[in-house]
């Protein structure tokens, strides 16, 4: 569950959470995984609006990087980003506690990361806002997950899981700065949105039943 603003962020130490460690897949005599899944469920939205507004900055600083010279206040990245302002000043203010970006805001302000992107893990952003769900109760087979026979979701969800922790733990910002910086990819403006031949988008990869 995202954390409000405010309160204590997830551990900075390190540590990786529970669906990072993945067990192995001994266990069964089929073979098959032991890992808890459910989590996944919880981020097949990938994560709430705090972390993805946090990604989004840090994403933009990133593209921007040239060892810390150029600085961006939180106008210029919510401008950028499509996104509101105060709220991304607030994502700041909490990234600059963090350790992962430093600057301050005001006239004659501006941030830039605290390290180079290649240092920053989608991972790093991630932790600062979101909690595990350590539950263990499966919803669809009732019992506990990883222990008996599987319900029939569980190993569709733990490709799932290690799929989403994949992404987390092995994608570095540096690859919004090599993007941006090295091959010039920009973004179509919103404006031009019907006008482009549309690629999948994650949004919203199917058209929803019921919907032109």
């Amino acid at each position: 569950m995202p954390l409000p603003l405010g309160r204590t962020p997830a551990a900075v130490d390190g540590s990786l959470p529970v669906s990072a460690v993945a067990p192995a897949a001994a266990g069964r005599p089929d073979g098959r995984s032991t890992a808890n899944p459910l989590t996944s469920l919880h981020e097949i939205q990938m994560y709430g609006k705090q972390t993805e507004t946090a990604i989004a900055a840090v994403s933009r600083l990133a593209e921007v990087w040239d060892g810390g010279s150029t600085r961006l206040s939180a106008n210029d990245i919510a401008a950028e980003r499509n996104l509101q302002r105060p709220f991304v000043g607030k994502i700041l203010t909490a990234l600059s506690q963090a350790g992962l970006v430093t600057g301050s805001p005001g006239p004659g302000g501006g941030y830039t990361l605290a390290r180079d992107p290649k240092k920053i893990r989608l991972y790093d952003v991630y932790r600062l806002f979101e909690r595990e769900d350590e539950s263990r109760t499966c919803p669809f087979g009732g019992g506990v997950c990883g222990v008996g026979d599987p319900c029939a979701l569980h190993d569709k969800l733990v490709s799932l899981k290690a799929a989403l922790d994949d992404l987390l733990l092995n994608t570095t910002f540096e690859e919004f700065r090599r993007l941006y910086q090295d091959e010039g990819l920009r973004p179509v403006p919103l404006g031009r949105l019907e006008e482009e031949a549309r690629r999948e988008s994650f949004r919203a990869s199917r058209q929803r039943s019921g919907r032109r």
